[in-house]
């Protein structure tokens, strides 16, 4: 008896083992795929981590369907690092397989049913349904089970398939589709017969009277001397030659070209390679030196440089070195917007070696990418992407740069698996004994306690690069300002007039405002009442261009009411502001200047943050209007003037980290300004100029406000001192969430002798109709964390077998930031 075990792509958190032939068993290899039967008729893609001959004890092992792959396309420390991720943020390992792989590598089951051949069918004995399905077999010669739903109108269509096999009318056969093509491209040559010269005279003959088709082979011939190509696509050929491409079909029909396919990469890049040496400044050739020794003892390095003072070109510098030494790198980034500007840079100096993987790629480009890396291919060296760029299957990885290494955006909320990029990849780099470096201008508390206490090397890199001094940052008093009205609209008469200098000087603005929307709330002035979500526990946000109200948690929306709902009222206020409402008052203020907005409304679509960063640094826009999109590492080298309209909305957030998240946004929205060689100005509006953290902000006081909070976090508990995990438990009885999450919480207390807080409702405690409460355990430094997490699973696990309990759904989040 041989055996395979397999992770399936489903929220289980156990292996399946399924049994397999002598022949199989030694062609198998860890990492390959396979497709297997699973439940009743479904055939899902598994994959393959172990072989072994130990019968299973509880189920009799099914056969698997078929073996999808010839060599693996996921690699023994891919597998390693999944097991680490699901049982270190406490995670179904079919949902870390799901996250990981792309969607085309996870083939899809289309059972088809097609009526039997030979069989001889009695009519009167079929019931309605089954005559239904019959007849429809009639007029195609096989359905999927999803046209037989549409045909019956029912969802549990199983049973009446069954009988039509029993009555021996149907045969099932299940097909799986693979899901990912390779792109050909048409390419065209000419026919040997015309490539001598009287060939050509010949042809000439030939195409007397057709004076379009000849056109398109002047092209042609003009095609191949100019650019030395061996191949010339029918696509390059039509453009050129400004023709239609039914001429160039005519002229394959007449055997004057032939046609043939290549196989070709979807993404490709075509830029110059940057031939001329990096050549870094002194503070920056310091600094790559400090790495360099950093890392002869430590394994991460934190290098902690003011924002615009080059921290990617001492990456450069450091990602050139390892080339040399034929490994891979991985880069990632927070935001895909950034990816866009990076890769143009890394490309000058790298060429194709530069490869890019994150959401906003479709399946087969993935694929590709994935290909690629499996490979250890020249065109996947330097990989670039967002937090899942982290899953590829690398063989030989070097060095990993975790950019902006603070931010939020690395720590995946929904769905799980619930990981934290930064802490994943350095666990990663430690299979392949690769080294991680850390970068921010503004480092994670985290981090930097961790290079305090001499975890992590640290490296500091505090003069900006050319010697530009750091913007000047000027605070604004809301209060004052309003009292002594000079206030227009949302603007302060200083914002008004800095930004009116600096469009003067042909400079470029940004402004930022941590909403989406045109305003969060719309009120009844009469009666005070505010139109609410249906679904969820928030009121609707303005969106003025579309003229409706949304819900930003579940996507409800309405349109503008022209009433109020409870008073029949007509005097509609709106409170608040978003990032709309501020591009509209510019257009006002400002109305022959080009004034453009960054927020997830606009850069929807694969190329939105491309279409607006290069319409940005062409200086087709004057003024930019957006959310924390544009507080990420951006460079834009003609922004003089940054103004932050409302400072207080981020300070108080209800969230132990606000001061710390406020200070780091504000910094690296400052950090846009004056990155060339004049000193760039900042304006921050804010009810409360005296708080302490914006005085760090107006001060550049990064170790003010990380000893402030140090000091804060001890006391409360807080990480880096506690390591915190949060249980959410949802459910639509809110009688029941109440009672099962007390309950939860009780036996939490009872058997841990930790820190746990709760059953709390948190500030929107209803969404998509669900009610939302949530645990909070804290885990000192000197308690095994890993012996917490099995008492939590084994709570868990009586929990769920509580039966009114049962339907609570209850979401871990480990290390929740």
């Amino acid at each position: 008896m041989y055996f395979v075990e397999v992770i399936l792509p489903l929220a289980l958190a156990k292996t399946f083992t399924y049994s397999v032939s002598e022949a199989e068993y030694h062609y198998i290899q860890k990492g390959m795929r396979i497709a297997v039967p699973f439940g009743k008729s479904k055939i899902y893609t598994a994959l393959a981590i172990d072989l072994h001959q130990n019968k299973p004890a509880l189920y009799e092992a099914k056969e698997i369907h078929q073996i999808l792959d010839e060599k693996p396309v996921v690699t023994e420390n891919q597998i390693k690092h999944w097991q680490w991720i699901a049982s270190y943020y406490m995670c179904a390992i079919g949902d870390v397989y799901r996250g990981a792989m792309p969607s085309a590598l996870l083939l899809e089951n289309e059972t088809l049913i097609s009526q039997k051949s030979d069989a001889f069918i009695d009519e009167s004995q079929l019931s309605d349904d089954e005559f239904l399905i019959f007849q429809a077999l009639q007029q195609q010669s096989s359905l999927k089970v999803q046209d037989v739903v549409g045909i019956l109108n029912k969802k549990s269509v199983f049973p009446i398939i069954q009988k039509l096999i029993d009555k021996n009318v149907l045969v099932l056969q299940d097909e799986i589709q693979e899901v990912y093509k390779p792109k050909l491209v048409r390419y065209i040559r000419l026919s040997e017969q015309y490539k001598s010269d009287s060939g050509l005279s010949e042809l000439l003959e030939v195409l007397k009277n057709a004076n379009k088709q000849k056109e398109v082979v002047l092209t042609y011939f003009q095609l191949s001397a100019a650019s030395n190509k061996k191949a010339i696509s029918v696509k390059e050929l039509v453009e050129v030659s400004h023709s239609a491409s039914a001429q160039v079909k005519a002229l394959i029909d007449k055997q004057v070209f032939e046609e043939y396919l290549l196989q070709e990469d979807r993404v490709k890049f075509t830029g110059e390679i940057n031939d001329t040496l990096l050549q870094l400044s002194e503070a920056q050739r310091k600094a790559f030196d400090e790495i360099k020794n950093g890392f002869i003892e430590k394994e991460v390095c934190l290098l902690h440089g003011v924002t615009s003072s080059g921290k990617t070109e001492v990456y450069i510098k450091l990602i050139e070195d390892y080339l040399q030494t034929g490994k891979q790198i991985l880069f990632l980034l927070p935001e895909i917007a950034l990816t866009t500007q990076l890769v143009s840079r890394l490309q000058a100096h790298f060429g194709n070696k530069v490869a890019v993987f994150h959401s906003k790629y479709n399946n087969n480009e993935r694929v590709e990418v994935w290909n690629q890396v499996l490979q250890n291919s020249e065109k996947a060296q330097v990989v670039i992407g967002a937090r899942s760029a982290l899953f590829l299957p690398f063989s030989n990885l070097g060095f990993v740069v975790v950019d902006e290494e603070h931010e939020q955006t690395f720590k995946q909320t929904d769905p799980a698996p619930r990981y934290h990029a930064r802490d994943a990849a350095i666990v990663l780099a430690g299979f392949f004994n690769a080294k991680v470096l850390l970068g921010s201008a503004t480092p994670s508390i985290e981090s930097y306690y961790n290079a305090q206490n001499g975890k992590y090397g640290l490296i500091e890199l505090k003069t900006r690069y050319g010697n530009v001094r750091l913007p000047e940052i000027e605070l604004v008093d809301l209060k004052d300002k309003y009292f002594r009205k000079r206030m227009t609209g949302h603007f302060s008469d200083v914002l008004i007039e800095a930004i009116s200098e600096a469009l003067s000087l042909g400079e470029q603005v940004i402004l930022f405002q941590n909403r989406r929307g045109y305003s969060p709330l719309l009120e009844c002035m009469t009666c005070g009442h505010v139109p609410q979500c249906k679904q969820c526990d928030v009121s609707l946000t303005y969106h003025k261009h579309r003229n409706e109200l949304r819900c930003h948690y579940c996507g409800y929306s309405i349109a503008k009411p022209t009433r109020c709902h409870s008073c029949s009222g007509i005097d509609l206020s709106t409170k608040g502001f978003g990032t709309e409402q501020i591009q509209q008052e510019l257009v006002q203020l400002f109305p022959e200047k080009k004034i453009g907005r960054m927020d997830q409304d606009t850069t929807r679509g694969k190329f939105g943050f491309e279409k607006i960063i290069d319409s940005f640094k062409n200086r087709e826009i004057d003024i930019m209007v957006g959310t924390q999109m544009l507080a990420k590492g951006l460079d834009f080298d003609n922004v003089s003037l940054v103004g932050i309209m409302n400072a207080d909305n981020m300070l108080y957030h209800p969230d132990f980290r606000a001061f710390e998240r406020s200070f780091q946004t504000m910094i690296q929205v400052a950090g846009r300004a004056g990155r060339a060689e004049k000193q760039g100005k900042v304006v921050i509006q804010t009810y409360n100029p005296h708080h302490n953290t914006i005085q760090q902000v107006t001060n550049n006081d990064y170790a003010g406000m990380y000893k402030e909070q140090l000091y804060d976090r001890q006391i409360y508990k807080y990480p880096p001192y506690f390591r915190i995990i949060k249980l959410t438990l949802k459910h639509r009885d809110f009688e029941k969430l109440k009672e099962g999450s007390m309950w939860l919480y009780q036996v939490l207390s009872q058997h841990l002798g930790i820190p746990v807080l709760g059953p709390e409702e948190p500030p929107v405690n209803r969404i998509r109709n669900e009610y939302i409460r949530t645990i909070m355990i804290k885990n000192p430094h000197n308690v095994s964390i890993m012996g917490t997490k099995k008492t939590i699973q084994k709570i868990l696990n009586s929990f769920d077998s509580v039966a009114q309990y049962r339907t609570i759904k209850v979401v871990l989040n480990v290390d929740f930031y």
